[in-house]
């Protein structure tokens, strides 16, 4: 049996764990929900204040200039890059995640429009986040599309001749259930299918090499495990071989291959430039930046790899802590235990399920760990194809080994108790 001992002299060995005082966390707080909203840097506050006081308070208008607003996308773009795999100049900094899908959706569909015009069905899981969706199903009724939900097991037998997109969250959201980039990209181009990845629940925590993949688009989010702060800008990166063939749909001036000509008409950027849009920004994207620099400074500690080796210690020594210390208290694991098939989050469900008085067991017992300082967060089901989620994230930057130990002896007890039971915790709150 795992002892907190063990755990404690897991972190005195821990070579990353210098990087947790990077990171500004409350005293008495377990932190799980960084797949979400990821932890405050500490340089971000006075990052803000500077950008705010200084650049824009004196500079006025002149820090487009003098402090690099103008590169700002391009610069955080290319700190990204290397996380995700992608080469320099290939990847910006712009927008929101769901903006960011519209753009990459039109132009894989303007794509096969080109050049397989009788592709006519997007293909996505039935569980993918809902906003991939809304979005899919938008551009679907826009262009004569056909939007096919898929189960995980039912998505290799849809790579045929019809197929033309393949737009996949890298790791599912709801299971923390991670799919074979590689594999998958290839099965679906030797279709005749192009594949977009959502990197939301991946860029920062897991191993990523989309060129090497090659992949097809990729977006992703700021505020999760690269720690931009909430709302923090997204990202996109389009292959070389396609940048180029199309402009994306919302050709704004930021896109424009001469901004400041104001001409008349749009003449897109080169590359990547052209997938940006509107005027970006500023106080977002410095924050982000303080995020990216707590990334940065892994990388002398072994980089993503030492990262990567982290997260999977600390969700193999959470699930091994639950099994044990927790047995016959209705938790079951929904998260696969393969690495190679596991995100940087444990997902739960609980045997009471929408059956508990009040509602949800599984929305009741994550508001009572929050209350007890240990934050995660919760993810209902459908009640019939999908069972309610109790999810924890494991970012390897803050989280440490005692942590995890702690976290599972909170969730014991509550447990035993039957404390979440209280009508306190069964209140529905607008965000979960």
């Amino acid at each position: 049996m795992i002892q907190r001992q063990d755990c404690q002299q897991r972190d005195a060995s821990d070579p990353l764990r210098s990087l947790r005082d990077l990171f500004s966390i409350p005293e008495g707080v377990i932190y799980l929900d960084g797949n979400s909203l990821g932890a405050m840097p500490r340089s971000a506050a006075a990052r803000a204040a500077q950008v705010v006081c200084e650049e824009w308070g004196q500079g006025l208008i002149r820090s487009w200039n003098s402090a690099g607003w103008f590169q700002l996308p391009q610069r955080l773009g290319n700190q990204i890059a290397p996380l995700i795999g992608a080469g320099p100049d290939q990847v910006v900094v712009t927008d929101s995640t769901s903006i960011n899908l519209y753009k990459v959706l039109s132009a894989a569909i303007a794509m096969h429009r080109a050049d397989a015009p009788q592709r006519r069905i997007i293909a996505s899981e039935r569980s993918n986040f809902p906003t991939d969706l809304y979005i899919a199903e938008g551009l679907c009724r826009e262009h004569g599309f056909t939007l096919l939900l898929l189960e995980p097991e039912e998505i290799a037998g849809a790579l045929n001749s019809e197929l033309a997109i393949l737009l996949l969250t890298h790791v599912n959201y709801r299971t923390g259930a991670m799919h074979d980039m590689a594999a998958v990209s290839a099965a679906a181009q030797a279709a005749g299918a192009c594949v977009v990845w959502d990197l939301a629940h991946s860029a920062g925590a897991v191993t990523l090499d989309l060129l090497g993949c090659g992949a097809d688009f990729a977006i992703g989010c700021g505020y999760k495990y690269l720690n931009g702060g909430p709302g923090a800008p997204a990202f996109v990166w389009v292959h070389p071989r396609h940048a180029e063939r199309f402009q994306q749909p919302l050709s704004g001036w930021w896109g424009h291959a001469a901004p400041f000509a104001f001409t008349p008409d749009y003449q897109p950027g080169p590359g990547i430039q052209r997938y940006l849009c509107g005027t970006q920004p500023v106080v977002s994207l410095a924050l982000l930046e303080c995020g990216l620099d707590t990334l940065h400074a892994a990388q002398t500690l072994g980089g993503m790899a030492a990262v990567r080796a982290k997260s999977l210690a600390l969700s193999d020594l959470f699930i091994t802590l639950v099994e044990q210390r927790c047995a016959g208290l209705g938790l079951s694991l929904v998260t696969p235990r393969d690495h190679a098939r596991r995100g940087s989050q444990v997902s739960l469900t609980h045997q009471a399920g929408l059956a508990a008085p009040g509602g949800s067991s599984g929305y009741a017992i994550v508001q009572a760990l929050i209350a007890r300082g240990v934050i995660g967060d919760f993810r209902a089901g459908d009640g019939a194809q999908q069972q309610d989620i109790l999810r924890f994230g494991f970012a390897p930057l803050y989280i440490g080994f005692e942590d995890v130990w702690i976290a599972v002896e909170q969730l014991r007890a509550l447990l035993q108790s039957g404390d979440w039971q209280a009508a306190e915790f069964r209140q529905q709150q607008a965000v979960t």
